[in-house]
């Protein structure tokens, strides 16, 4: 049975969630479900330098800089992960984790292993999940099966797969997605006792504990 979560009450502080996992094992899903699922819980939007494709929002699916914007916010350190894929520039600004955070809503990033690790450098208080696939064997399978790479390119995919895995040891914790719907589960009921946690429920503690 799912968490019961139609009376909750958000912390009074909120959460940065970092979740990763190697191309293919379903972490886009996990994290989709959880959005849907838990109150005050939001989707981090991006800056990137890449040109807005149709049907894209400014501000809803990702904020839109030039790279010289780019570079002016990495010189002051506003990033708490950057990167550049495929010829653009995607980062994570702080200001808006950080106001979030604050007024009790918990953010949710959805990056690779490097990007977490710069998350866990500059915010350590962030709370990391890495997730697993059953195996290397059936993570291999499920890439195939997309059928949308050229032999070449699942090659390298594989490879890449390998090397994130083996970073999952510097994670928090650990969702092994072997049945989607338990794994759903487990990582939002991760994601709830993070909330639930005492230093986040101040509020309550000093209903309770003052006469």
């Amino acid at each position: 049975m799912p968490i019961d979560l139609t009376r909750w009450v958000p912390p009074d502080d909120g959460a940065l969630f970092v979740v990763s996992g190697a191309s293919g094992v379903g972490k886009t899903t996990l994290v989709r479900e959880a959005l849907a699922r838990i109150p005050h819980l939001v989707f981090s939007v991006s800056a990137t330098t890449r040109a807005p494709r149709s049907g894209e929002v400014e501000g809803v699916d990702y904020t839109f800089v030039s790279e010289a914007r780019f570079d002016a916010l990495v010189g002051q350190d506003a990033f708490l992960e950057h990167a550049t894929v495929y010829g653009n520039r995607y980062g994570t600004l702080r200001e808006p984790v950080a106001q979030a955070v604050a007024r009790g809503t918990s953010v949710l990033l959805d990056i690779d292993v490097q990007g977490a690790a710069q998350v866990r450098s500059r915010w350590p208080g962030a709370v990391t999940l890495f997730v697993l696939p059953p195996s290397l064997e059936v993570l291999a399978e499920r890439l195939k099966r997309r059928g949308t790479d050229a032999p070449d390119v699942l090659e390298r995919r594989i490879r890449q797969a390998h090397l994130h895995l083996a970073s999952c040891g510097s994670f928090d914790y650990l969702v092994l997605n072997d049945r989607l719907e338990a794994a759903c589960d487990q990582l939002q009921a991760i994601l709830v006792a993070e909330l639930l946690k005492r230093g986040r429920r101040a509020s309550w503690v000093r209903r309770f504990t003052q006469a």
